[in-house]
């Protein structure tokens, strides 16, 4: 990651195993601008660096998408 890029912290639920981080990092990753993300199963949490701010409705659509629920950003 470099000095420019955004990062988001989000509360997520549902997460249990390294397939659901698995699951919902690819979900979020497909986000245009997104350039890494990692899911912490255990602390519910989901790290997403992108190149500019993203929006709730989008994390939330990747997030619900893969299967999990966006609590909001953490």
């Amino acid at each position: 990651m470099s000095d420019s890029t955004v990062t988001t912290v989000l509360a997520v639920d549902g997460m249990s195993c390294g397939h659901c981080e698995r699951t919902v990092s690819a979900g979020l990753a497909a986000l245009p601008g997104v350039v890494d993300v990692t899911a912490d199963a255990a602390g519910g949490r989901v790290t997403v660096a992108s190149v500019r701010p993203l929006d709730d409705a989008a994390l939330r659509g990747a997030v619900d998408g893969a299967g999990f629920t966006f609590v909001g950003r953490a």
